[in-house]
């Protein structure tokens, strides 16, 4: 018998009868000679719910405490779903993250799974029960209860997938697979039938909502085929796998853009060594993400300095970089939260010259000016003002992917 590891989402479980909808998939899964485990979120709006109540009793909420009430979330979905099953007839037992020792570290808000124990969900499954997980949570080595910040589940259920050696992780979401592009945006966005781990991973990293970037980790490492497809249709969804020749022979594959950036600029900092250290160690050790980094040209013996984190984590960055910059003698910091970063994807990308020109005539044709530009191997990312994204998005969707790069002449 296969084994598969289903994981559904907030609003996949979002009402009772969602869940009992649910219940009815797994069921049916089940019964198509299948092992099944299933990992689940909180209900829609159930973490914003709780993260209100914890802001109404305390102006600064301890994360330990914050991860404890966080936790209770997925704990309301996993007996839900059991008893849903249990009431068809089929056999299933709930697993909080402390159960079957999902062992992370302990930076509370975004713990790093560590290890999973998979001896008890194993001992269900053979027991004949579907073995219901929540996703989300953790616990350290203290025993404190964590959580794996925003889209952890996914991540909880690819690593439940890798610990039990399953034959596919199916994602189960709200959208029907990965598309080229965000379709609220573009509307010809297409749906990809299959999209490698390396595209997959770019995307995610670059602002794409389908699944959360350490999800798409723990896939490539451990080589667990993931099938992203919705909860409310049989249609079948993006299969996200070890790359293939053939993908090879799409340029590009996807455009992406994220809206979560905020550029921090250190003015006329002293070019001498260890200073670019001393500006971003306290940001790393803060479990603050640095993206693009730019140095200019030193000229008279001075610098500057940009790169851009999580606007989320803009103020306390900010707040960092002051007293650097006071200390180094910088001239001063500016920042800016109105930026946008927009990219493009693709394998066919290394061994294909002229993406990025490309990229940039599209660009300059709309007036959109950029600001900063990084690239890897598979895509191009460029910082842009934010009015511009949807504009961005659409020129480059359709230039890139709808129409593609003329051939170059022999």
């Amino acid at each position: 018998m296969a084994l598969i590891v289903q994981k559904y989402g907030g609003t996949s479980v979002g009402t009772p009868a969602r869940i009992r909808a649910v219940a009815q998939r797994v069921a049916a899964t089940r019964a198509a000679s299948a092992d099944v485990i299933v990992v689940v979120s909180a209900m829609a709006g159930e973490t914003n719910r709780l993260l209100d109540l914890a802001g109404a009793v305390s102006g600064q909420p301890d994360p330990r405490e914050t991860d404890v009430l966080l936790a209770t979330g997925e704990q309301v979905s996993v007996a839900l779903l059991a008893m849903a099953l249990q009431d068809l007839q089929v056999p299933a037992q709930s697993f909080l993250g402390h159960q079957i020792r999902i062992s992370t570290n302990s930076v509370f808000g975004r713990a790093r799974i560590k290890s999973i124990d998979a001896e008890s969900i194993l001992g269900a499954v053979e027991g004949g029960r579907v073995a219901v997980v929540a996703g989300f949570q953790g616990v350290d080595e203290d025993s404190n209860i964590t959580t794996l910040g925003r889209g952890g589940s996914d991540t909880s259920a690819v690593a439940v997938a890798a610990a039990v050696k399953a034959d596919v992780c199916e994602i189960y979401t709200d959208v029907d697979g990965v598309y080229t592009t965000d379709p609220r945006i573009c509307p010809s966005a297409r749906k990809l039938a299959r999209i490698s781990f390396d595209e997959m991973l770019e995307l995610a990293s670059l602002g794409a909502k389908v699944l959360q970037i350490r999800s798409v980790e723990f896939a490539k490492r451990y080589n667990v085929p993931v099938h992203v497809r919705s909860s409310f249709s049989d249609e079948l969804g993006t299969w996200v796998l070890q790359e293939e020749s053939s993908m090879e022979d799409v340029l590009v594959t996807g455009v992406a853009h994220d809206l979560n950036e905020a550029k921090i600029t250190l003015l006329r900092v002293p070019d001498r060594p260890g200073l670019a250290a001393k500006i971003l160690t306290p940001i790393a050790n803060a479990h603050i993400v640095v993206d693009m980094i730019i140095q200019n040209a030193s000229e008279d013996g001075f610098t500057d300095l940009t790169f851009t984190v999580p606007r989320t984590d803009h103020q306390k960055a900010l707040a960092m970089v002051k007293e650097v910059a006071a200390e180094i003698g910088a001239g001063g910091v500016a920042s800016n939260t109105s930026i946008a970063k927009v990219s493009v994807v693709g394998l066919g990308m290394r061994s294909h010259a002229g993406v990025a020109a490309r990229m940039f005539q599209v660009l300059a044709q709309e007036g959109i000016n950029i600001q900063m530009i990084s690239t890897s191997e598979i895509k191009v990312s460029a910082v842009i003002d934010a009015k511009y994204t949807e504009l961005a998005v659409r020129s480059l969707h359709q230039a890139l992917i709808e129409e593609g790069l003329p051939e170059t002449p022999a």
